[in-house]
């Protein structure tokens, strides 16, 4: 069964006129449900995780002022969120909810976590709606536990995963690549293992083509046993944070060369879902649940 991690308090209320969307966490699961593609079965409540596995990815001091609510003002408005007590159990809930998804997907292929994607945490800073990195914390957990030797993280949010980057700099056992908008936020790139800018307004057939090369590459240098997928779907032509000009379609497509690739090499892979800041929420949550739908079709 295709296990998906998911939480009420995903759904964290924000003050009104915030711009991310933190109502998509709800409508996704609903989504799925009202249309018969998973049961109520298929989702599971993770539990916040432990500071111990946090500490294996993030600094001290970084963890702490997040624990004790004392992050300067200048740091939260690097997050963009006013921090509070709930948005940080969030985070926790949701680093476990991957890191659980990762042990479902070596039993059964793939695995999800409704939220998740926070690829610009650093190891000692937040930032863009990121307080912890849930695939990095996930990632250094197998390769702690001697669960996985060799870990690729494909990151196709619109948005490069500095973040990601930057914690796993130094570790040649994860290969970290990053396909997004050249000219978009983070405005200061690090080096990911393969980044891949792309310029402004690029379309479905180039993106596609230049995925189709480049992912066969991060595979080939990377010789990964696990993979993490970053599933963004700020890649829309309908994104105001995007500037790419990707339709439904083309992301559903992007999504599917993942899931078959991994699929065909045997390789047990979670999915976080990422960005997706749309006009019409609509389009957010059918792009998001587009990748659910096709994990169904292709592992269940």
């Amino acid at each position: 069964m295709i296990k998906i991690a998911w939480h009420p308090i995903y759904a964290h209320p924000l003050p009104e006129g915030h711009r991310f969307p933190m109502i998509k966490y709800e409508l996704i699961p609903g989504q799925l449900l009202h249309e018969g593609t998973i049961e109520q079965d298929n989702l599971f409540n993770p539990e916040p995780v432990s500071e111990e596995i946090v500490l294996l990815t993030h600094q001290k001091d970084y963890w702490k002022q997040l624990k004790d609510l004392s992050l300067s003002a200048k740091d939260q408005r690097r997050i963009g969120f006013p921090l509070d007590a709930q948005l940080v159990e969030r985070e926790l809930r949701i680093a476990q909810g991957t890191i659980n998804g990762a042990h479902f997907a070596m039993t059964n292929g793939i695995a999800f976590n409704v939220a998740g994607g926070t690829h610009h945490a650093g190891s000692n800073w937040g930032e863009g709606f990121c307080l912890l990195n849930d695939q990095a914390i996930a990632t250094n957990y197998l390769l702690n536990n001697n669960l996985a030797k060799r870990i690729l993280i494909v990151d196709l949010d619109v948005h490069q995963g500095n973040g990601t980057a930057e914690i796993f700099q130094k570790e040649p056992r994860v290969f970290t690549f990053s396909m997004h908008g050249d000219k978009n936020f983070p405005f200061r790139k690090e080096n990911s293992s393969l980044d891949i800018p792309l310029d402004d307004g690029l379309e479905d057939e180039a993106y596609l083509s230049t995925l189709n090369t480049n992912l066969k590459k991060a595979f080939e240098r990377s010789k990964p046993d696990f993979v993490f997928y970053l599933s963004g779907v700020d890649v829309l032509s309908t994104d105001k944070l995007g500037k790419l000009a990707l339709s439904k379609a083309a992301c559903k497509e992007r999504d599917r060369m993942v899931l078959q690739a991994c699929k065909d090499k045997n390789l047990p892979l979670q999915v976080s879902m990422g960005g997706g800041y749309s006009v019409d929420i609509k389009d957010i949550v059918d792009a998001h649940c587009n990748t659910f739908r096709l994990a169904f079709d292709l592992f269940a």
